[in-house]
């Protein structure tokens, strides 16, 4: 059985490019530039890791090899998502 027509594309996300100080992510025909300032825990990551990215939801990526999340409405407003890191509390 063939079929008539190719399908579509599936993906609507992916690392589209790496520089010096961060990388871009497509999300839904949107680019979005990921700093590595403000989210360290790619800084150091391989390659291979950044572009390991799935998508949890609509709303959120997830990098699986480095144990990190970001949400989508975090990338397109991030000045009402200010990231300050607040160490746990020692009682």
């Amino acid at each position: 059985m063939s079929l008539s027509q190719p399908g579509i594309g599936t993906s609507n996300y992916e690392v589209t490019n790496i520089e010096p100080p961060g990388f871009w992510v497509l999300v839904d025909d949107r680019e979005y530039f990921i700093p590595f300032a403000d989210y360290p825990v790619f800084k150091d990551a391989k390659i291979s890791q950044l572009f390991h990215m799935v998508r949890l939801s609509p709303t959120q990526l997830h990098w699986p090899d480095l144990d990190a999340d970001i949400e989508i409405e975090a990338l397109k407003h991030p000045e009402q998502y200010p990231l300050i890191y607040c160490p746990p509390c020692q009682d």
